[in-house]
């Protein structure tokens, strides 16, 4: 995980916008990665979202990254299509005032009612489970935004792309210490 994280905080670090694919197993640490990267992106003095597929997914990130941002004094908040028109309203609110620093959310993040008053980084899990303008329309919520796609599946359009150059690709190869293993199991129908 250092070395990704290093090359990571190079491209933060850097004058041209990150491009990055992140890529490894379940359990291989790609959101601890993210939230590395996104709590960097605000000690620059930018906002940071990341997009799920999912509000489960999305729930989940906004729980483990609450906890991460508590420790860092970071303000974090979670935006699904689930949230009450009055909530979604408040907190697109408090987002383009900039009292947000770190959003988790799924496709209520690139609605037009939702922009961000200094987006630095847009985070993308899952991304094969976007199209093309989705992965495109958060990035384009902000200047300059650096862009870090999280797959553990990598799809053939995005394997083009880390070859022709237009992303480019860090693989974590390694479980993080004390991870239990992947217990994948076939259930019949009637349990599920």
């Amino acid at each position: 995980q250092r070395r990704v994280l290093d090359e990571i905080r190079a491209d933060l670090a850097g004058t041209v916008p990150m491009r990055r694919l992140v890529q490894g197993d379940v359990g291989a640490g790609k959101t601890a990665v993210a939230l590395v990267a996104c709590l960097a992106a605000v000690s620059a003095g930018g906002q940071a979202a990341l997009l799920a597929p999912t509000e489960l997914l999305a729930r989940q990130h906004a729980q483990v990254g609450a906890q991460w941002c508590a420790r860092a004094g970071v303000r974090s908040a979670l935006l699904t299509g689930a949230a009450k028109p009055r909530e979604r309203a408040e907190l697109a609110r408090r987002v383009a005032l900039g009292e947000v620093d770190i959003i988790f959310g799924t496709h209520a993040l690139l609605s037009d009612s939702t922009s961000f008053p200094r987006l630095r980084l847009a985070v993308i899990d899952e991304q094969h489970r976007f199209g093309v303008h989705q992965r495109l329309a958060l990035g384009e919520k902000g200047e300059a935004v650096d862009v870090l796609v999280m797959t553990a599946t990598p799809i053939p359009r995005t394997l083009v792309l880390t070859y022709f150059g237009d992303m480019d690709v860090s693989t974590l190869r390694e479980k993080p210490a004390g991870r239990k293993p992947v217990d994948t199991r076939a259930l019949p129908v009637e349990r599920i």
